[in-house]
């Protein structure tokens, strides 16, 4: 009885792309734009929405930040 050596190559890793986390990262990107629009600039001379309930929604975040809001 002979003995069989098997060899097998793993294949190589995929290397990473940057065109592959573009797309996330431009989503990201958008979506913390407007966290910091609705935070920091919402309810100011370019309030895009009325009244006074984003304001009171994120008082304390606007001082967190340093964005004065009175």
């Amino acid at each position: 009885m002979a003995a069989t050596v098997v060899v097998v190559n793993p294949a190589p890793p995929e290397r990473f792309r940057a065109r592959q986390l573009a797309p996330y990262a431009v989503f990201a990107g958008a979506a913390l734009f407007m966290l910091l629009y609705v935070v920091g600039i919402e309810q100011g001379p370019v309030s895009l929405i009325g009244g006074n309930f984003v304001h009171e929604l994120v008082h304390d975040g606007r001082h967190l930040i340093g964005v004065p809001c009175h």
